[in-house]
Parts: structure tokens; sequence; C-alpha cells
């Protein structure tokens, strides 16, 4: 495969979409991912709510927490793991439009059950420009309600749900995404922060 990250990520599209025989690549994440978003229950957390604290390690074993960030809006986007078909077209889009949120001021943070290794690796293949945590253990995704059962292909598994949330200054949720569609996510999000930044001005 060739080492330009924009290649792969087109190369990424064309498997999920046309190799493998899928129409969207989030079906495709079904063969990737054993947390594909099956029968969702609803979100635990709502707007309005306080965020639940975290301090997690980031792909250089870095520790970032969210109360280190209060005075900011976060976007903390929860995927099932890192270099899959669906997550890498939706960390490619965010690395596409990551000048455009940088400039509404807002903080963007990956967040996957995967290791500091594996988000590293994950990060220099497609040169993203932003945080992934490392949340091995899944416990912030079970606290902020993401990780949920599903049925796929008959059977019942504990995976992640694929979705956003927008945290304000104060630290409570500003917005949530839930049941994310990969491909035009990052669009979602930025029109969302270019909007909000509008009102509050």
């Amino acid at each position: 495969m060739t080492a330009n990250p924009n290649l792969r990520y087109k190369n990424l599209l064309d498997i999920s979409r046309s190799a493998l025989g899928f129409d969207e690549a989030e079906t495709a994440d079904a063969v990737f991912n054993p947390g594909f978003p099956g029968n969702e229950a609803l979100m635990s957390i709502n707007v309005n709510d306080k965020a639940p604290e975290f301090t997690l390690q980031d792909e250089n074993g870095k520790e970032i927490s969210l109360k280190g960030l209060r005075g900011k809006v976060v976007v903390l986007y929860f995927y099932p793991r890192a270099d899959t078909p669906g997550c890498t077209i939706e960390a490619c889009e965010f690395r596409d439009t990551f000048k455009q949120m940088q400039k509404t001021g807002a903080v963007l943070l990956g967040i996957s059950p995967d290791t500091p290794k594996a988000q590293k690796k994950f990060q220099e293949k497609f040169q993203l420009p932003f945080s992934l945590l490392a949340d091995a253990d899944k416990k912030v995704a079970d606290a902020f309600g993401v990780l949920q059962e599903k049925n796929m292909y008959g059977k019942k598994v504990m995976g992640i749900v694929r979705t956003t949330f927008i945290i304000g200054p104060d630290g409570k949720i500003q917005h949530i995404f839930p049941k994310v569609k990969a491909e035009g996510h990052a669009g979602e999000v930025l029109a969302y922060l270019k909007e909000s930044a509008e009102g509050a001005a």
C-alpha cells in the first residue's frame, strides 16, 4: 500500500465499498470491529449534564485530563478501533477540517479502547494532528454511556457506539452526536462549532 496517507485514505474508501462489497464504511466496520453498532440503548448521559471527569494517556503516554481543559470547548469523539475502515475515514476527515476547527477555539480529542502504542501508530500512519486517547479498559466509554450491548449476526457483544460529545467551557455536555456515520461527520461537527461560535459572539 502507498506511503501517502491521503492515498491510503482513498484506498480505504475503495476497499470498504468496492473490494469488500459494502455500501457504507460503517458496514465494513462490522467485519473489523466486534463493537459495530447494532441495537443501541438510550444514552445514559444528556445535554446539560456534567461530563464525567477522566484522565487518560494520549498516543505519547502523556496524561490528559478533562478538568485541565476547562474553559475550552472540547470535541470528544469515541470510535470503536484504531486503523479500521470507518474509523480511518472519520479520523482523516477530522484531520482535513482540523485547522478550521482550531479557528473556533475548540480542542479535538479522539478516544477508543486502544493502547497508546496503537494510537501512536494510527496517528503517524495518517498524519493526524490531534490527540488520541487510550481507553483500553473502556471505563471512560462506560462513563459516557457509549459502551453498549449490540446484536451482531445473532450474537450479543459489548462495543463502542460511535458517538461525539461537545463539552462546553463549563464542563457540561453542550451537544451530542449519537450513532455517528463516519463519512461526513467531521463536516457536521465543524458546522455546529461555527454556528455555536457565531451565536456566542
